[in-house]
Order: C-alpha cells, then sequence, then structure tokens
C-alpha cells in the first residue's frame, strides 16, 4: 500500500476496546500532516486511547465500514512509525531514565529506549542533534544533569526535546501541563509556540484549556468516548460548547491569544 504523506490520522467509524471495555465508539477524524490541533475533554474520555490509536499501539473492532490508517497505511510496524512520530506522554520518566544525563535522555529518542545501553552506537551527529534541540528548547543548560535531579518543567523540556531528536513528522503531547507549576506551565507553553511557528506538526490532548495554543486553530472536543464537536477553534471555545462538554457552569475569558476558564 502506498503512503499517503498528505494526511496524517485518516480514521472512520473506529471503535477502539482496551481490554473488555470499548472507550472509544464510532469516530471519524481526519487530521493532515503537519496540522496543529487540540483534542480536548474530561478526564476518562478516551484521550490517551486516541493518541494511542494514532501510535498504532491500539487498532479499531473490525467490521463493515470501519477505516484505520496512520499516514496512508493500515498496519504498521511499531517501531517504524515511532521513526515518523515524536510522542511525548503524560507520564514521567522510568527509574532508568532518572538516572541518565539530559543529554543523553534526548538522544535515547533516536533508539526509543528509556537509557543508551552499551550496545546502541551513538554517532557525533546524534550528539550534535539532541545539542541543537535543547538550544532550540533554550535547556542547553539541562545537557549535563542527571533527569532525576530536574523539576517537573525541566523534566518535560528534555522529554520533548527526546520526541524531537529524529526530526518527526508530527508530535503527539498528551496533558502537557501535569504537576507543572504556574511559570513551568508558561515556559513550557512558550517553547511549543515555538515549535509550532517553526512548522512542526502538533497534537495536543488535554483537558486544560490554557494549554491550547494560539497557534492552534482547529479543536476536537471528545466526551464519553465519542467526538461531541470537532472545528474551528474560535467557534467551540464558547461557554455553551464548554458547560455541555464538561458539565459545569463556566465562564471563558481570552487573553493573548490563550482561552482560560473558571
Amino acid at each position: 500500500m502506498t503512503s499517503d504523506r498528505g494526511t496524517f490520522v485518516d480514521l472512520e467509524h473506529a471503535s477502539v476496546a482496551r481490554g473488555e471495555r470499548v472507550v472509544l465508539r464510532d469516530i471519524s477524524l481526519r487530521i493532515a500532516s503537519g496540522e496543529h490541533i487540540a483534542i480536548l475533554g474530561p478526564n476518562g474520555c478516551g484521550k490517551s486511547t486516541l493518541i494511542k490509536t494514532m501510535t498504532c499501539e491500539c487498532y479499531p473492532i473490525a467490521g463493515e465500514g470501519v477505516r484505520a490508517r496512520i499516514f496512508g497505511r493500515e498496519r504498521w510496524d511499531v517501531f517504524e512509525l515511532r521513526k515518523r512520530l515524536g510522542v511525548v506522554a503524560a507520564e514521567f520518566p522510568s527509574e532508568r531514565t532518572l538516572h541518565t544525563l539530559g543529554r543523553d535522555a534526548v538522544i535515547t529518542g533516536f533508539f526509543s529506549s528509556s537509557t543508551i545501553w552499551p550496545e546502541l552506537h551513538v554517532t557525533d551527529a546524534m550528539r550534535e542533534r539532541a545539542a541543537a534541540v535543547l538550544d532550540q528548547l533554550e535547556a542547553g543548560h539541562l545537557a549535563d544533569k542527571p533527569v532525576g535531579e530536574m523539576s517537573a518543567g525541566e523534566m518535560r523540556r528534555v522529554l520533548i526535546g527526546r520526541a524531537l531528536v529524529h526530526s518527526p513528522e508530527m508530535l503527539l503531547i498528551d496533558e502537557p501541563s501535569n504537576a507543572l507549576d504556574l511559570a513551568a506551565q508558561s515556559e513550557l507553553r512558550q517553547s511549543l509556540r515555538r515549535l509550532a511557528q517553526h512548522g512542526v506538526g502538533i497534537v495536543l490532548i488535554t483537558h486544560h484549556l490554557a494549554d491550547i495554543l494560539p497557534e492552534i486553530d482547529r479543536v476536537v472536543m471528545l466526551r464519553e468516548g465519542r467526538i461531541f464537536a470537532d472545528g474551528p477553534k474560535a467557534e467551540l471555545l464558547t461557554e455553551d460548547r464548554l458547560q455541555k462538554l464538561f458539565g459545569v457552569p463556566v465562564t471563558v475569558g481570552r487573553r493573548d491569544g490563550f482561552y482560560h476558564v473558571w
């Protein structure tokens, strides 16, 4: 099957189960390669399962009319697909990664490994690329700092560097502001804005309205495993829509291109 480089995700009537439970139901979604998009919804609505469907860790239930293509293909070797994707999980690094220096943690992105094992061959070009990515994220000072000694915000920037180091076509970020204080959230959002402005495709998954960058024009709202709404940010991020999505009264404000809710 030929690859369609113009489309990242092409789902049609896709339902996805985790164990015995169907988490996503009848999802139809198309995302262009290079697009900036936010997936917004309350906890438990299926956002993380949608990411795992995009990374082919989960596949839809087979059925008539069901289609699931990633970069134009229905089946992938997960390790081959990872060469085209950068994924930043909501969870913090594993125990092995905590003992790794920032530069080496970024380099592990070339190998999809938790640390640099002795059998892995690290080239000078890889080291140079890792240094360049850290500088791009204004995190060059973290190169020689053990990950376990970093703040939550510093860890997040290193993990983003790890996801970017192999120049992926799309960057998937799950709940980027988890466990970050206000200063770290602001720094992270500015780093992500710079990436978006330099043409990096971003799929951002969140339940925090303030995570949605000004550079993101499209929002997909997910509720109880179904797409609740899909469209331009300005049309969807209204008090009425958000109240129906989260099930509580909300007030929405906007400042410097960011939306806030309380």
